[in-house]
């Protein structure tokens, strides 16, 4: 089969690897149907800060059908469609126990620490996968899993009803979390050094662009940085209102950034947000309503032996729309 495998820091290869093992008890094997490059596939490729296993198919936002089942599986049956919890939990730690398998002692993803979804089937953990809605495209179900990400920085955001959240950084989670949010009925405002991408957010979730000054007038007290840049984060937080929330989501260079005494004199909130929690069957049920509005933050559409370039022109700001989707279908 066709497959994209992660070798080594700057090292992505598209290679014909055999058909994954059959699915072993509690496993099952998928037909990948759609997959979403995220930041973190281009920030692992670039950094190799993941990389934890050579080589690996990567991806871990994907869809797919139901073609195979180990023993002991018995929440989906052979044909559903299904979207991907891209999360690998131990189960056993107190995290687990407590429902917070985000923060999971020795949390990994799909694609990362098992194959991911860049290959024309994969077998998983049937934990791993949830029934799909009917009548949802495929090409959305593949974006469940940033969904799910967008909604869990929602929640622990947790802006006042109908108040301002302002979001820096106009990538797919940063215009999922404005979709969600203006369908909250919030304000939205968002920010992005590349204008076309701010005024698709904008156009597509019914806000405005603006900039940290010109918010700062009007005393925000929500914000959210997908970014990850210091400087950004810096600037919110000398920006944002006493008594304000600003949750990270992006995943930049470690370092200091913060100046904690301003956290303290101005009483500001800072909630760090990793992947999701039981967001995603929550996503799952909305789908069908997200679904009309999904269209506007797709890039393109490309085949699996296109993803290399794909991955080039992300990461030389070539790509102006949100999520670039790979169409994984055999044939």
């Amino acid at each position: 089969m066709q497959s994209v495998r992660l070798y080594a820091k700057g090292d992505l290869r598209v290679e014909q690897i055999a058909d994954p093992k059959p699915p072993a008890e509690n496993e099952v094997t998928l037909a990948v149907t759609v997959a979403g490059i995220c930041g973190s596939d281009l920030h692992n490729y670039k950094t190799g800060a993941w990389i934890s296993r050579s080589p690996s198919i990567a991806g871990h936002e994907f869809s797919g059908v139901v073609t195979a089942l180990g023993a002991g599986v018995d929440h989906v049956a052979l044909g559903d469609r299904v979207v991907v919890d891209s999360r690998v939990q131990c189960g056993r730690c107190v995290a687990c126990k407590a429902g917070r398998g985000q923060v999971c002692d020795s949390l990994g993803f799909v694609g990362e620490v098992i194959d991911g979804g860049f290959a024309e089937a994969v077998t998983l953990p049937a934990r791993n996968v949830m029934r799909a809605p009917d009548g949802v495209p495929d090409r959305h179900l593949a974006m469940a899993e940033p969904l799910a990400v967008a909604l869990h920085v929602l929640r622990r955001l947790s802006p006042a009803p109908a108040a301002l959240v302002l979001v820096t950084g106009c990538g797919p989670i940063g215009g999922l979390v404005a979709l969600l949010a203006a369908r909250a009925g919030h304000e939205v405002a968002v920010i992005d050094r590349n204008a076309q991408r701010a005024a698709c957010v904008a156009n597509a979730t019914g806000g405005r662009v603006t900039t940290i000054e010109q918010a700062t007038g009007r005393g925000f007290l929500y914000a959210v940085d997908t970014t990850g840049q210091d400087q950004v984060i810096a600037a919110l937080v000398a920006a944002i209102g006493g008594g304000g929330t600003l949750a990270l989501v992006g995943i930049g260079r470690a370092g200091p950034v913060i100046n904690p005494v301003k956290l303290v004199e101005r009483e500001i909130t800072l909630v760090g947000c990793h992947a999701f929690g039981g967001e995603l069957a929550e996503v799952a049920a909305l789908l069908p309503a997200l679904s009309p509005h999904l269209d506007a933050f797709i890039a393109e559409q490309i085949p699996l032996d296109a993803v290399p370039n794909a991955y080039a022109r992300h990461l030389a700001g070539q790509v102006e729309g949100l999520k670039t989707l790979i169409m994984c279908s055999k044939g």
